[in-house]
């Protein structure tokens, strides 16, 4: 029987409960949604799985243990105890980052020290050796110091989920991808209806949209740093894949996408090129403020400018303000726009049916439903 680990998933605050969502469709076990992130076990497959498929998530960590750890010492003896050999052999090589949270050791580069030295410590004894190469593949460690009570982990992900590899470009202020993919999922499109982002940029929207309605796994054309790691098999991966395929629906689908600037429009063009779903999306220069809806009914999932400088701010308000007027009044569209403006339903002359409260990076904003 295949070894079980116990795995992390971060995410932005907010979307602990679509990532849960998403591992338990996975069929992934012992799931729990905490604040900031996601846990679940599962074998080498469910790593794979994990990393593959998740849309919302921001990478799939493998937890090796905690401990209490108030003083560098604690901090040090913990990291030494833990199985280290179990997982990185004698030629990894082990890099290590972390954070520290209202705990005693809060300077993080002396816990990066620490917690490297314990490291090479452990694995120098293990493999009765002086001197480690760091020579073959990357186990990355990170740490995290949270009130005290440090938990130390290897990223079996490497470069984040979101980093899909289809958008090299981008235009002002991007949407993370797996920010616009919970927006898509928030707003419950399965590529049945039409669905519109009148505020394109470089169409990240619209082609989260697309793998959502195809039932295409994200991480499909890219690849993660435990492919590389000799307990999980390779044969996993390549299993993994296969099976997230053969999941795929054909379309077409009714996808929308447009924005007042050229450069923008040809930018996500191209973008929904290297993600394969070109033909899925239709994709016009349009203004926002006039242009018609592109569909009988269907939803509008967007994110138009907001400003965070004064003038800015009062430009994206008169923006909204013109949105309400046309946007607004289209009543056989749900709508879901995401804004870091408090008064947006004002603005927009339009009490929404529901908000909810969402981080674009560092950005607190709301996605406002309309439906």
């Amino acid at each position: 029987m295949e070894k079980t680990f116990d795995f992390v998933v971060p995410c932005l605050f907010g979307l602990e409960g679509p990532v849960a969502d998403e591992l338990r469709r996975m069929g992934l076990e012992d799931v729990r949604a905490e604040n900031g992130r996601v846990r679940f076990s599962g074998d080498g497959a469910a790593c794979a799985r994990a990393n593959i498929r998740l849309r919302c998530g921001e990478r799939v960590l493998l937890r090796l243990g905690s401990f209490p750890a108030p003083t560098f010492d604690a901090l040090f003896e913990g990291v030494k105890a833990l199985p280290l050999a179990d997982f990185i052999p004698a030629d990894g090589q082990f890099p290590v980052k972390g954070y520290c949270l209202d705990s005693a050791l809060h300077s993080v580069p002396d816990c990066q020290r620490i917690v490297k030295k314990a490291a090479a410590t452990a694995l120098g004894r293990a493999y009765h050796a002086r001197w480690l190469p760091e020579t073959g593949a990357l186990y990355q460690i990170q740490f995290s110091i949270v009130k005290d009570q440090a938990a130390i982990y290897l990223d079996t992900t490497g470069a984040p989920l979101f980093k899909r590899g289809y958008r090299p470009g981008h235009v002002a202020a991007p949407l993370r991808e797996t920010l616009a993919a919970a927006m898509v999922g928030f707003a419950r499109y399965r590529g049945r209806d039409a669905l519109w982002d009148p505020f394109c940029g470089s169409g990240t929207i619209p082609i989260e949209a697309a793998l959502i309605a195809r039932n295409r796994a994200p991480g499909l054309k890219r690849t993660f740093a435990a492919q590389d790691w000799g307990f999980i098999p390779a044969p996993v991966w390549d299993a993994e894949r296969e099976a997230a395929r053969s999941l795929e629906y054909p379309g077409p689908y009714h996808i929308f996408a447009s924005d007042i600037d050229p450069k923008a429009v040809a930018l996500a063009r191209e973008n929904a090129r290297r993600a394969g779903v070109e033909v899925d999306i239709t994709f016009s220069l349009a203004d926002a403020r006039t242009a018609p809806a592109p569909w009988e009914k269907g939803v509008i999932v967007c994110n138009p400018p907001y400003g965070e400088r004064m003038l800015e701010r009062r430009q994206a308000q008169e923006l909204y303000r013109d949105m309400g007027r046309t946007l607004g009044r289209l009543e056989s569209w749900k709508q879901y726009i995401i804004s870091s403006e408090p008064d947006f339903e004002r603005f927009y002359g339009k009490r929404a049916a529901k908000r909810r409260k969402l981080y674009n990076g560092m950005i607190q904003c709301h996605l406002n439903m309309y439906y």
